[in-house]
């Protein structure tokens, strides 16, 4: 056994979950009148309902003192403090001093950072004004009505999540593009749309020598020289953001025109940075300030506010509760909003890259479950697609529903009927439905015998079904910032508990590694042998599907 899983926190949760597991949630509702008010929680303009939880005020008051167990508020000072607890990297973790709106003091081997991070977002607001504005003109003397990030990972998936949350504050006048893929229909499926006279590249690469990234940044670079750009005009028309000035100068791009990154900054927790320029591009430099705002108020509430009380530490406890105690596997992300439909995708690099490790801090195997595999789809469309593995599937599958009170698209009744989907979802996850109410049921829609026998197991709900309802006032850049930064704060607050360094990312490693190796051996007519059968075969494959051709 591990030092967690010896730990008198842990044990005493195993024996609470042995006598929780057997509770049925509509119970509790029926006991607990006021079960909304004592296991609900609002900060801002979110307020977060965890009442449909398999927990009670027992249950709660247990996790909690898992977390003081695990020295959790020290943890917390540590990260916000700058000291280097990604320690595998050597390397602080301080994406909240990206979006520190209140500019305290925030060091790194004693140097304030606060200074560099003002700099660079200055550098940001007057770039993007430039081009927003047209004054930013191609090498035709146009403005630049096109924007491709190309980026991958952290570089790509936040940015992209936070332009299209946010496409109600966009300009008609310009557009944002992603290109993460090194399959090339995309990179040629973006640009076939394109007049390059009018279109600005961002290239996103803390190291500049990420491999998918810049093979998207040669062929964009191809493009443009192609049809009608030159080496002189590349200045106009390609931007970067790195930490590598030297490979991005190599590559054509002017170091004027380039955007500092810190190692400091973990690519999935990058958007708050330069990262964030498609961001600033699109909805203006004065919507992305208020996206940091929005975090920074988490940020703010998550450094202060006592653990009972603190929304990102109850969220990070309840995915725990599940995942490590009751052998939850997954997490479903269920945002009733379109807007936010790559949300899921965000937060499945978000959690399961900081958090699916194998070893603790010390490099000792865990005897448990970290990261779950968080999945999604916006709401009603998984409704009719995968809902009724939710309801019916008999694997326990706890949930996150988002949705926001107001909309930006006050069509007809749509807004009421996707909140109304919501929140019967979430109740119908929580109660089920009893063989007595389906046999009522039945018998008042005019079945009775063998028939009404035959189908009403079919019919029966199994319930207790665990979920967290996530209520926006409106998806606006703060609240959504605040979003982001809330659930950045409960994987930190897991990974903690767990004993593992959230920051870290090795296990990218070795596919990358052999993909080199396996890319000379592709081009290449040779027969290949060095590898496992499965491989040589698959490779050898290719090269005769090739030659068949």
């Amino acid at each position: 056994m591990s030092v967690l899983t010896q730990s008198p926190g842990w044990q005493a949760l195993q024996a609470h979950h042995k006598t929780i597991a057997r509770v049925q949630m509509r119970d509790l509702f029926a006991q607990e009148p006021n079960r909304f008010e004592r296991f609900s929680l609002q900060v801002g303009d979110i307020l977060l309902d965890y009442s449909k939880n398999r927990i009670t005020t027992k249950t709660r008051s247990l996790l909690l003192d898992l977390a003081r167990e695990a020295d959790l508020p020290d943890w917390i000072e540590h990260m916000v403090g700058g000291e280097r607890i990604n320690t595998t990297e050597g390397r602080a973790a301080l994406h909240i001093a990206l979006r520190n709106r209140s500019n305290r003091l925030i060091a790194v081997d004693g140097q304030d950072v606060m200074p560099a991070v003002n700099a660079v977002l200055s550098r940001m607001q007057a770039f993007s004004e430039t081009v927003r504005s047209g004054a930013w003109a191609g090498y035709a003397q146009g403005r630049i009505t096109d924007i491709v990030n190309i980026g991958i990972g952290g570089s790509h998936l936040g940015p992209e999540m936070v332009c299209e949350a946010l496409k109600p504050y966009g300009s008609a006048e310009l557009s944002v593009h992603f290109v993460s893929n090194v399959d090339g229909a995309q990179i040629a499926q973006t640009l076939q749309r394109l007049n390059p006279a009018s279109t600005l590249f961002i290239i996103t690469s803390k190291t500049f020598t990420t491999q998918e990234t810049l093979a998207n940044a040669r062929t964009a670079r191809s493009w443009f020289l192609e049809n009608g750009g030159d080496m002189a005009s590349l200045a106009q028309h390609f931007v970067a953001v790195t930490n590598n000035k030297d490979a991005a100068a190599a590559f054509g791009i002017d170091p004027q025109r380039t955007f500092e990154i810190w190692d400091w900054v973990g690519g999935r927790y990058s958007l708050w940075s330069a990262v964030g320029l498609p961001i600033a591009l699109a909805v203006g430099f004065e919507r992305f300030t208020e996206l940091l705002d929005g975090a920074h108020s988490m940020d703010e509430h998550f450094r202060t506010a006592p653990l009972h009380e603190n929304m990102p530490v109850l969220m990070g406890l309840l995915g725990l509760w599940y995942g490590s105690f009751f052998g939850a596997e997954t997490l479903a992300v269920l945002p009733y909003d379109q807007t936010l439909h790559r949300f899921p995708a965000f937060l499945q690099q978000l959690d399961m890259e900081s958090n699916g490790k194998r070893v603790t801090r010390d490099g000792e195997a865990v005897d448990y479950a970290t990261a779950p595999v968080v999945w999604g789809e916006p709401g009603t469309n998984g409704q009719h697609a995968f809902f009724q593995a939710l309801h019916q599937g008999g694997k326990l599958i706890p949930a996150d529903f988002i949705a926001a009170a107001e909309s930006h698209y006050p069509i007809d009744r749509h807004h009421d009927m996707l909140l109304a989907n919501f929140f019967a979802q979430t109740e119908a996850l929580m109660r089920g439905k009893t063989a007595a109410e389906v046999r009522a049921e039945l018998q008042a829609g005019g079945l009775s015998g063998d028939a009404l026998e035959r189908l009403l197991p079919h019919k029966l709900f199994p319930g207790n079904q665990p979920t967290n309802s996530i209520l926006l006032r409106k998806l606006d850049p703060g609240t959504l910032g605040a979003l982001i930064a809330l659930y950045e704060h409960k994987i930190f607050v897991q990974g903690m508990i767990w004993r593992i360094n959230s920051f870290d990312q090795w296990g990218v490693e070795l596919g990358k590694q052999l993909a080199t190796v396996i890319l000379a051996e592709l081009e290449t007519p040779d027969p290949v042998s060095s590898h496992d059968s499965s491989t040589n075969g698959l490779i050898n494959a290719v090269k005769e599907m090739r030659d068949g051709s």
